[in-house]
């Protein structure tokens, strides 16, 4: 079969190195000749983002990080990057504080570093979102793409086991919604698999040693393939329930993809057999599901979303709000019927099996 496709690579620049964030900091600061630098970071992280900084002055620091980026919280920090004449924002992080870096670059154009200590991926593409009366708004924005990504395994150590395994299936979503997306191609589809690969060696690894390092930097490599095949596939069907799901019943983002990904995987596979045959050859084993199951349990990854305070209740507002939005071109045509199966084996977290 001929190959016929167009693919968009964007412009970023990575710098990956254990115990060299601060180093690595201050040489793109001073690359990117910076002199009124704004920090972002919640305050749960402001001890590592001090660190991070140590080599940089900080001209302000915004701490007030809320998931999911309530427009408020936007709008507040925009303005507080305006009134302090920002020329940089650095933020330090997981995809909330990455989040909220974007939110600020959107409409101020102020350039971003990205400096990641979770596996959410944000900092690897031009995608944003914003909450507003409980609905989540996202788009792209070549304006939103940090300019500059740093990773640093060791910024990871501090992150739970239980968040590190949440965050990392979180990245293993990117990888399998990129199979199917919109605009999935072979190359997305090359670095997803490659990204599954990685997740699948370095998550267990983490599980069973937090510090262990090779195992947070093959997490943060997948992760960052993960991020990067997302955004050049778009956000396919998995994704589209999930900011359904968090911005209107605000679940948590890392564990409400970590949960809902095998009962997409399952939903979407038996129709698209070559996207499954490379997230099974990516796992090692038979199909894709068999694959991802064996690390959930390996993992004792996130299971029901009931967990974490969706109702059952809820499951027929959840599909109405999200069926329009998902991408018609899903491998399999989704109806109120089978979405709300879907949600509901989701919601009480039963054994997500293929059809």
């Amino acid at each position: 079969m001929a190959l016929r496709f167009a693919h968009d690579t964007l412009g970023q620049r990575l710098l990956f190195g254990a115990g060299m964030a601060a180093q690595h900091v201050a040489e793109e600061v001073a690359r990117l000749g910076a002199s009124r630098v704004m920090l972002i970071a919640a305050v749960f992280e402001k001890e590592i983002a001090d660190a991070v900084m140590s080599d940089v002055t900080v001209h302000v620091t915004y701490t007030d990080v809320v998931q999911h980026v309530p427009i408020e919280k936007a709008e507040d920090a925009r303005r507080v990057a305006t009134e302090n004449g920002v020329d940089l924002l650095v933020s330090v992080g997981g995809g909330s504080t990455t989040g909220l870096a974007k939110a600020v670059a959107l409409t101020t154009g102020i350039p971003i570093i990205a400096v990641a200590t979770t596996y959410a991926g944000s900092e690897a593409t031009n995608v944003w979102g914003l909450t507003e009366a409980a609905r989540k708004t996202t788009g792209v924005d070549a304006r939103v793409l940090p300019v500059t990504v740093i990773y640093d395994a060791e910024l990871t150590y501090s992150l739970p086991v239980e968040l590190s395994v949440a965050s990392g299936m979180n990245a293993l979503a990117h990888c399998v919604d990129s199979m199917w997306a919109p605009r999935a191609d072979p190359i997305n589809q090359a670095l997803a698999a490659e990204g599954i690969r990685a997740l699948a060696a370095g998550l267990p690894l983490v599980a069973k040693n937090p510090t262990d390092e090779s195992g947070r930097e093959q997490a943060l490599y997948g992760a960052y393939l993960a991020a990067v095949s997302f955004a050049s596939a778009g956000s396919g069907m998995h994704h589209k329930i999930c900011h359904v799901l968090g911005g209107t019943y605000n679940l948590p983002h890392a564990q409400t993809h970590a949960t809902v990904l095998p009962y997409v995987l399952a939903f979407n596979a038996p129709f698209a057999p070559e996207a499954d045959a490379r997230i099974a050859a990516a796992f090692g084993s038979a199909t894709g599901l068999e694959g991802l199951n064996r690390l959930r349990t390996v993992l004792d990854a996130p299971r029901a979303l009931t967990d974490y305070g969706f109702t059952e209740e809820s499951i027929p507002e959840a599909v109405s709000i999200a069926l329009p939005f998902i991408p018609a071109d899903n491998p399999r045509p989704v109806t109120t019927e089978n979405l709300t199966e879907l949600l509901h084996a989701a919601w009480a977290g039963s054994t997500p099996k293929s059809d």
